[in-house]
């Protein structure tokens, strides 16, 4: 009987444990649109604060005290805000002829 008792009990699937959101899933719930373009630019710039940085969002969310998604300007706004100049890489494109072409291949175009 008892060798009956845990044979049934191994074939019957454990209850799944509750899993809880990491850091990450916490902020993904949240971020939209460049938020996490400009978040891994300001962790690579200032990785010094961006632990305690990442805890005040963190905190923020789960009381409630941030309910929006947050979006790329949105954050950048809020990190230069407490004093985070956040840089990111930028190219400025021309649309010619239903091409993108950079700045620098449109100034040697018109140079030849």
């Amino acid at each position: 009987m008892l060798k009956q008792l845990k044979e049934k009990e191994a074939a019957e699937p454990e209850p799944e444990k509750l899993k809880q959101p990491t850091n990450r899933d916490i902020l993904n719930s949240q971020f939209g649109d460049r938020a996490w373009e400009v978040y891994n630019a300001a962790v690579y710039q200032y990785p010094q604060v961006m632990p305690q940085v990442e805890q005040i969002l963190i905190e923020g969310i789960k009381t409630g005290k941030i309910r929006d998604i947050i979006d790329g300007a949105a954050l950048m706004g809020f990190f230069r805000s407490i004093g985070i100049p956040v840089r990111l890489q930028t190219t400025i494109r021309i649309s010619e002829k239903g091409e993108l072409k950079t700045l620098e291949q449109k100034m040697k175009e018109d140079i030849n």
